[in-house]
């Protein structure tokens, strides 16, 4: 019986610079939120120019270069990140005008298929450049947004050669109850992975990366709902989450604000790419309810443990939450 959901990366993707109109949220975000009326161009020196309307509806023209794929996680060495120049040129040339002359020299997108997509391009060095979009700042445990920000969407860029990384995700129960999602990110091989987190567990350098989970038709209402957001595992890579009725110290009324279990009919998993690569997207079915009773649902978990140990190897937090 195979219960087991992997990664599937995308399922849109466009043929040369393509651009969607509406509203609009790679690996690195813009400052400006709910961008909209998005393009993207590359010329033959390396550098991309985003083109968008600002939600008061200014047009801005940000000059961005400086960075190609991710390094692996190595303390004290900084992250991969991009140069951006929101003046159109002037912060590079002193020329506030020198995006009325950029010549685009984007090719069509021959690369991996991409979801959260706007726009993507093969540059003329055969490096793929591209945008996406999301909303990372939706309250936890299906909360109602209460701040516009909430609400928002990133509009988020990259730039990679090669292979992206990859999202490893499995479903099983944790305690032989809850439902439970677990997996791991690597890239080139490696696990993804940063040095420190704030106390809210928010990465504190630029090598780790949060994933956030969404879970659909929940006791938080019908449709998607943010469920939490976490980071995977240093060193593994690797992370763990069960559903349980929880008090968030994110939300209103702490402790006194009990949410229910999200468990739901399926789960999303969004995480922004290590360095300046793509971000990645996996949703998946939700497994029925365990039984002790069910002979295949006793293997499968079975053979999920023994994964999730091979996956964990030395780092033992989330094999003791099984």
């Amino acid at each position: 019986m195979r219960l087991r959901s992997t990664l599937v990366v995308g399922f849109l993707f466009v043929l040369g610079c393509t651009v969607f109109t509406g509203t609009a949220a790679g690996s690195e975000p813009f400052t400006d939120l709910n961008a909209r009326f998005v393009s993207l161009g590359v010329n033959r020196t390396g550098e991309a120019l985003v083109t968008y309307a600002r939600a008061d509806g200014k047009v801005r023209h940000v000059l961005v270069w400086g960075a190609v794929n991710a390094g692996p996680p190595l303390r004290g060495v900084p992250q991969t990140h991009f140069v951006y120049d929101y003046a159109g040129g002037w912060r590079k040339y002193r020329n506030g005008s020198y995006w009325k002359t950029f010549k685009n020299a984007c090719r069509p997108y021959d690369g991996p298929a991409l979801q959260v997509f706007v726009a993507a391009c093969k540059a003329p060095d055969g490096t793929y450049w591209a945008l996406q979009i999301w909303q990372r700042n939706l309250p936890h445990r299906g909360f109602e947004p209460w701040l516009p920000v909430q609400t928002a969407y990133d509009l988020r860029l990259s730039h990679w050669s090669g292979e992206i990384a990859q999202l490893e995700v499995h479903t099983d129960w944790a305690f032989g109850s809850a439902p439970d999602l677990f997996g791991r990110l690597t890239y080139g091989g490696q696990p993804v992975y940063g040095f420190g987190t704030t106390r809210n567990g928010i990465p504190t350098d630029g090598y780790g990366r949060s994933l956030y989970i969404d879970t659909y038709d929940s006791p938080y209402g019908a449709g998607w709902k943010r469920e939490t957001s976490i980071v995977f595992r240093n060193p593994s890579g690797v992370f763990c989450y069960s559903f349980w009725p929880t008090r968030d110290v994110s939300l209103p009324g702490y402790p006194n604000n009990l949410r229910p279990a999200g468990a739901g009919s399926r789960y999303r998993i969004t995480v922004p790419g290590p360095g300046v690569t793509p971000d990645l997207v996996w949703e998946g079915a939700a497994l029925a309810a365990f039984s002790s009773g069910n002979s295949d649902q006793v293997t499968y978990e079975r053979q999920m443990n023994v994964l999730l140990d091979q996956l964990s190897g030395v780092d033992k937090f989330c094999p003791t939450q099984h």
